[in-house]
């Protein structure tokens, strides 16, 4: 009974082969409510129930990365951090900006991105502006 089994299991992996090649890939990492659209029929509660999953996550510290623009320990060094704050949150609206003090050093990250990738797209349009800065790990806002 086994040897039949593995016998037909063998004979079904180039069918298997050819149907994993048949899927869309244009259809990869799209959300199925928004591209069904009206077609879905939820129940108020399930609504619910997703957006207190959701929020408390919100909650849970999330390691993800975060781009470092600025860290000194100067005597000007809070001034610094204070206007490249400023100048950040107005280039940058939305995109979240942190500015912290741990003895001595006065530091300014930027973002809040699962992935390092994401963080890289950030840090490429920093870098001629801030030349120092770097891609850290650490934990981050739950993202939105």
């Amino acid at each position: 009974m086994i040897k039949r089994l593995i016998v037909l299991a063998v004979a079904l992996l180039p069918a298997l082969g050819a149907f994993a090649q048949q899927i869309d890939s244009t259809l990869v990492g799209r959300d199925i409510v928004v591209m069904l659209g009206d077609r879905v029929n939820q129940s108020p509660a399930m609504d619910k129930a997703l957006h207190d999953y959701i929020q408390s996550n919100a909650l849970k510290p999330v390691q993800g990365y975060r781009v470092r623009v600025f860290l000194d320990n100067s005597t000007q060094a809070r001034t610094k951090s204070g206007s490249i704050e400023t100048y950040l949150i107005n280039q940058y609206p939305g995109l979240g900006v942190y500015r912290t003090y741990e003895s001595p050093n006065y530091k300014v990250t930027v973002g809040d991105f699962r992935t390092k990738d994401d963080a890289l797209k950030i840090f490429m349009a920093l870098k001629n502006v801030y030349p120092t800065a770097y891609i850290i790990k650490e934990s981050i806002n739950y993202p939105q």
